[in-house]
């Protein structure tokens, strides 16, 4: 029972204080679960936030349910994700209570114009922390670049990306062990 409550003042405390989405939420997440309770190990949450991505819906509720699951099942699975969606879940219902009121307020106004930035940190420090674990080398480089040439310009829906990459990974295990 201690680890159920763990898990869900863990993703609660998450949840709280993040500002700036799921993405946002990722940094925090490794720092907690690998580094501060090593709860799994760095390569272990690499793999989580491919599936986690991979998966519909929020990345960061995705994680937490992942984790959760990996620790104590599908309890484990509901608290984590109960913890890391609730403070969220009470933040907009507060917000929106109030937000006619704040709506026009410029100093709200210039608080979100600020964290806009801190954001973007947030989001960047954990993709690069996965592209130096990815053990991208001269000989695999095409493939993030190419991802992006497919998204960003070419506009291919992310979802084939995957479906992609799935086929190609298995090409490349099949032909690998011949």
């Amino acid at each position: 029972m201690k680890l159920y409550w763990q898990l869900f003042i863990t993703f609660f405390r998450i949840g709280l204080f993040t500002i700036g989405g799921g993405y946002a939420m990722i940094p925090l997440i490794e720092k907690e679960v690998v580094d501060r309770r090593k709860w799994i190990v760095a390569r272990e949450f690499i793999d989580m936030l491919a599936m986690a991505q991979s998966a519909p819906g929020v990345m960061a509720i995705n994680t937490s349910i992942f984790v959760g699951y990996k620790l104590k099942g599908t309890k484990g699975s509901i608290a984590a994700a109960v913890g890391c969606a609730l403070p969220s879940f009470i933040i907009i219902v507060l917000i929106a209570t109030f937000f006619v009121d704040m709506r026009e307020n410029p100093t709200v106004n210039r608080i979100f114009k600020g964290i806009r930035p801190a954001v973007v940190a947030l989001i960047a420090a954990p993709l690069w922390r996965m592209a130096k674990s990815a053990n991208i080398n001269y000989k695999t480089i095409f493939i993030p670049i190419a991802v992006i040439v497919l998204i960003w310009i070419v506009n291919v829906p992310p979802a084939y990306v995957v479906g992609l990459a799935i086929l190609g990974g298995l090409a490349y295990g099949t032909f690998k062990r011949r």
